[in-house]
């Protein structure tokens, strides 16, 4: 029998839509996949060709340290330096399967069973079914400003003991950023409770139109602090699908989480290790490139969405690359779901478009759009939702 453990996790809410847009499209169906998080830029030929050499100078074939190869870990370090002008040693790094087990072994090496994890809603899905398998309850706080921020405020209303607080700057689904003043906030309010605060940070190199992303990294120092950077290249660098991301923390958290990955993966894929390491000491001017794309492409579309019927985000991202529009409340009746989840799903069946629903990020009345996408297909994409939502109003 399948374990209670399994049996209480629910699926990704955005890899679950990516699939049914995908199965659509293996039957032919022209289907705009916007569902999930990934760019449509090709990872950069200096990363694929360091890949392949370290391929023919046969240096892939073998285990590496279960937290990442020293090289990888000292070209972190560097990062670090460069970006954020902080210091941090190679013991304050674990190298992992993606960013996504970086914060995995986090609730596995933080939570006890019944702590309580806080975070802002909307958030992102894998967090929410994380902390369950920690055994941890999770409390989402329906931030009480327009950018649906966590802050201080809302953190001393929570009457429980808090161990740990995630915030996600830039947001994965909302795009927003915190300001320096607020990090500083959250972080100098979990120092006198004792509570850890993890910091996904993820996106924090695509930041638009004048916005400044401040890091953890720039406030406090990591050893012997609560504070927890989980960052990678999958954003910044188009390399999702080499999963390499890693933790920040002090060297205690860093030891803890180096035990438990080496029972999870013995280590991260050696040549995507060296691929990472041509990321972090290569050419930074793709990350621009890239970057300034992916702004213009928010610039164009965040207006032509709002002239969606029935479709309105109130304030404009400032960094990642998604959208959260508000369904308007009369649309699931006439369209005749009960839900955005169900009008996802109607979407992706008559429109052809996936959108994930709000209800997997924890805000029931939304819808995410992804704009890693050409602008013609999201233009394309705007007209489908246009002549759909047009029927309901």
């Amino acid at each position: 029998m399948i374990s209670k453990r399994a049996q209480a996790i629910s699926p990704a809410a955005t890899l679950a839509m990516s699939k049914l847009a995908k199965d659509m499209q293996t039957d032919g169906i022209d289907v705009i996949n916007l569902g999930v998080g990934e760019s449509d830029f090709q990872t950069p030929e200096n990363i694929t060709t360091a890949a392949i050499a370290a391929i023919q100078a046969d240096k892939t074939s073998f285990y590496t340290p279960a937290g990442g190869l020293d090289e990888l870990k000292q070209a972190i370090v560097d990062d670090v330096k460069r970006r954020y002008d902080a210091v941090i040693a190679r013991n304050n790094v674990v190298v992992t399967t993606g960013a996504k087990l970086s914060l995995y072994a986090l609730m596995q090496v933080l939570i006890n069973p019944n702590d309580v994890v806080v975070s802002a809603a909307p958030l992102w899905v894998s967090y929410v079914e994380q902390i369950k398998l920690a055994g941890g309850q999770l409390k989402t706080i329906q931030a009480n400003n327009i950018a649906l921020k966590l802050t201080r405020a809302d953190l001393e209303m929570v009457s429980d003991p808090i161990k740990v607080v995630i915030v996600n700057s830039p947001t994965n689904p909302t795009g927003a950023v915190y300001t320096r003043d607020e990090i500083t906030d959250i972080l100098d309010w979990a120092k006198t409770r004792d509570t850890y605060v993890i910091l996904d940070e993820i996106y924090g190199q695509l930041v638009y139109n004048g916005t400044q992303f401040t890091s953890g990294l720039q406030l406090q120092e990591l050893e012997d602090s609560h504070m927890i950077i989980v960052d990678g290249v999958s954003k910044s660098y188009a390399m999702t699908g080499w999963r390499i991301g890693w933790t920040l923390a002090s060297s205690e958290i860093i030891a803890a989480m180096n035990k438990l990955v080496g029972h999870l993966t013995s280590n991260p894929t050696a040549v995507a290790q060296y691929a990472a390491i041509a990321a972090l000491t290569g050419p930074q001017d793709a990350i621009e490139s890239m970057r300034l794309a992916y702004e213009q492409r928010l610039n164009t579309t965040f207006d032509r969405l709002n002239n969606v019927p029935g479709l309105h985000v109130a304030v404009k991202p400032q960094g990642a690359f998604y959208l959260f529009p508000k369904v308007s409340d009369n649309i699931l009746s006439a369209a005749g779901v009960s839900s955005t989840y169900e009008l996802s799903l109607k979407i992706l069946q008559e429109a052809h478009v996936a959108l994930p629903a709000g209800e997997g990020f924890g805000m029931p009345g939304y819808l995410r759009m992804g704009y890693a996408k050409d602008q013609a297909v999201l233009d394309e994409a705007i007209q489908r939702l246009t002549i759909f939502f047009k029927q309901y109003i």
